[in-house]
C-alpha cells in the first residue's frame, strides 16, 4: 500500500508538472505577441535567478567543483535549446513545439551511450529508431526543412546535450550550482544579445537578435506567470521524481504534450494533421518506451 501510494503521488506531481508547464507555453505564446522570443527567455531565467539566489544565501553550496567548463556547457546549451523553444512556441502550434522539446529524452539515450557509456537496450534502440520515425512525420522533410523544424529539433537536441551534461555535472556539483549555470547563462546571454542586436540587423536571425523592449500593462502579467509556472513545473517535477521510479515518472511526463495541444487549441491553434499527428503519437510511444528502457 506505501508503494503504492508512492506512485500514486509521483504520478500525480508529474501530471501537475505537465500542466504547469503546458500553461507556462501559454504565457509564453500570449507574451511573444508583444515582445520578442528572447526577452522571454531572458524574463524566464531572471526568475530563476532570484529565486536560486535566495536558496543560496539562506543555505550555502557545498560541492567539489572541477568542471567550470562542462558547467558552462551545460548552461549555454540549456539556453540555446530554451531561446529555440521559445521562438517556435510564438510561431508554430503549442502542440508541436513542445512535441519537438520533448524529443529530448530520445537524444539523451544516444547522447549517453556515445559520451558516457552507458548501455542502451536493443529496446532502447528501437525506441529511438521509433522517435526518429515520428519527427519525419512532423517535420515531412521531402517538402523541405523549415526554420521551425531546423529550431524544433534543435530545442530536442541541444536539451538532450544539456541533460547529458548533467548526469556528469552530479557528481562535482550541489543541484542548485548546475540549475544556476542554466539560468545564469539564460539572464546574461539574452543582455549580450540586445546589445548586439543595436549594431546588427539580420531579419533571418530573428529567433537569437532583437532589441529590448520594455513590458507594458497585462505583458508583465505574461511574464511574471511564465516565471512563475516555470519554476513551480521544475518543483513538481522534481518532487515527482523523488517519489517514484524514473521510468515511470519519465513516461507520465509526455502527458505534457496532450496538455499543450489542448491549451493551444484554446489559444487558437488548429489541430495536427493527421500525419503530425502520427508523428506525435510516435514520439510519445518512443519517449515511453525509452523512459522503460533506462
Amino acid at each position: 500500500m506505501k508503494r503504492i501510494n508512492k506512485l500514486n503521488k509521483g504520478v500525480k506531481y508529474m501530471l501537475i508538472a505537465s500542466f504547469t508547464f503546458a500553461i507556462m507555453g501559454a504565457f509564453a505564446k500570449l507574451a511573444a505577441e508583444h515582445i520578442s522570443s528572447l526577452e522571454v527567455v531572458f524574463f524566464r531565467n531572471i526568475a530563476g535567478v532570484m529565486i536560486i539566489g535566495a536558496s543560496i544565501c539562506k543555505k550555502p553550496m557545498t560541492h567539489v567543483g572541477g568542471k567550470p567548463f562542462l558547467l558552462l556547457f551545460r548552461g549555454t546549451m540549456g539556453f540555446l535549446a530554451l531561446l529555440a523553444y521559445f521562438y517556435n512556441i510564438a510561431h508554430i502550434s503549442l502542440g508541436d513545439a513542445v512535441t519537438f522539446s520533448k524529443t529530448a529524452p530520445i537524444f539523451t539515450a544516444v547522447f549517453a551511450w556515445l559520451f558516457l557509456d552507458e548501455k542502451l537496450p536493443l529496446k532502447g534502440w528501437f525506441a529511438v529508431f521509433v522517435g526518429f520515425g515520428g519527427i519525419l512525420l512532423i517535420t515531412q522533410p521531402s517538402m523541405g526543412f523549415t526554420k521551425y523544424d531546423i529550431l524544433g529539433i534543435f530545442s530536442g537536441v541541444g536539451a538532450a546535450l544539456a541533460y547529458t551534461s548533467v548526469r556528469e555535472l552530479r557528481n562535482y556539483y550541489d543541484t542548485r550550482a548546475i540549475v544556476l549555470s542554466f539560468t545564469f547563462v539564460g539572464t546574461i546571454g539574452p543582455i549580450i544579445l540586445f546589445f548586439i542586436s543595436n549594431y546588427i540587423h539580420m531579419p533571418s536571425l530573428d529567433f537569437i537578435l532583437s532589441e529590448f523592449v520594455m513590458p507594458q500593462g497585462i505583458v508583465w502579467v505574461y511574464v511574471i506567470g511564465l516565471g512563475l509556472l516555470g519554476t513551480l513545473s521544475q518543483y513538481f517535477m522534481t518532487k515527482a521524481y523523488g517519489e517514484t521510479k524514473a521510468g515511470i515518472v519519465g513516461a507520465v511526463s509526455y502527458s505534457n504534450i496532450i496538455f499543450a495541444i489542448l491549451v493551444g487549441l484554446l489559444l487558437g491553434d488548429s489541430l495536427p494533421t493527421f500525419s503530425v499527428a502520427c508523428g506525435i503519437v510516435l514520439v510519445i510511444m518512443a519517449g515511453i518506451m525509452v523512459a522503460k528502457a533506462k
